[in-house]
């Protein structure tokens, strides 16, 4: 949870201002939440409660409208009731998924949860793809699976080509806002990293979605290193409202995420 939140806010201010190295100021001003905490929080409200993915995801996007939402969330949240979701490929799915990684005990379990909750509003196999390798990846972390067995399964069950270096990505890659032109990258961004900070500074460093690179490799990164720093946690649980810490508290606790929440 705190580590895609953290990747988010960290990533927020390198978003529209790609920094191209890893030697960048963390949380620098105007660092914030943005849409990738909102439905990343909302996703988990609703793992807790039970209530209704759809009402929940609309319910966060009235209390924080100026999150910075993406299109393709932006035309299912307009659509008039009943109409189907949007064929998008984008990584708005990915990028909320890690709470669904931590709340299944069973892989195949991940993968259904991570499929319904993506096809409600990204209703294209890239999108799944996406939202499921992430979820994975966060479950295999969590239950101690090596950094070579992760890049095995997301390969070999997304077809996914893991193995080409940051540094041959770095130099040409511009914003996309697709899941396969994203999360690729951000596991690649964990897998070369040797905690969760560096996994997080890989991630912007492409450049691109910087936000939403981050919070992929930040989910990854926080279950496979077990836990979030406090020098990372402690920022990003400060740009949560007094509601989403609640939620994100609560679900740190049932599902227990090894992170040593601020108070």
């Amino acid at each position: 949870m705190l580590g895609a939140i953290a990747g988010d806010v960290l990533g927020s201010v390198y978003e529209r201002a790609n920094v191209k190295t890893k030697a960048f100021a963390l949380f620098a001003p105007g660092s914030r939440c943005t849409d990738d905490s909102v439905l990343t929080v909302a996703l988990a409200e609703a793992l807790l409660s039970g209530a209704d993915l759809a009402a929940t995801l609309r319910a966060h996007h009235r209390r924080y409208p100026q999150a910075g939402f993406g299109p393709t969330f932006l035309a299912w949240v307009n659509a008039p009731p009943g109409s189907p979701a949007p064929r998008s490929a984008s990584n708005g799915a990915a990028m909320r998924i890690a709470p669904v990684g931590w709340a299944f005990e069973r892989l195949d379990d991940v993968l259904r949860a991570a499929h319904d909750c993506t096809v409600l509003t990204h209703d294209h196999p890239d999108a799944v793809a996406g939202a499921q390798a992430t979820a994975s990846a966060v479950f295999l972390a969590r239950h101690g699976a090596t950094k070579a067995a992760i890049a095995a399964h997301v390969e070999a069950a997304f077809g996914y080509d893991l193995s080409v270096p940051l540094d041959r990505v770095r130099p040409d890659y511009a914003f996309d806002l697709s899941c396969a032109g994203t999360v690729p990258h951000a596991i690649r961004a964990f897998l070369e990293s040797t905690d969760v900070e560096d996994a997080l500074r890989n991630a912007i460093s492409i450049g691109g979605d910087s936000d939403t690179l981050a919070c992929i490799a930040g989910a990854v990164a926080e279950a496979f290193y077990g836990g979030v720093p406090a020098h990372l946690a402690g920022p990003a649980w400060q740009a949560l409202d007094d509601a989403q810490r609640e939620v994100t508290a609560r679900f740190c606790r049932t599902h227990r995420v090894p992170t040593a929440l601020p108070r």
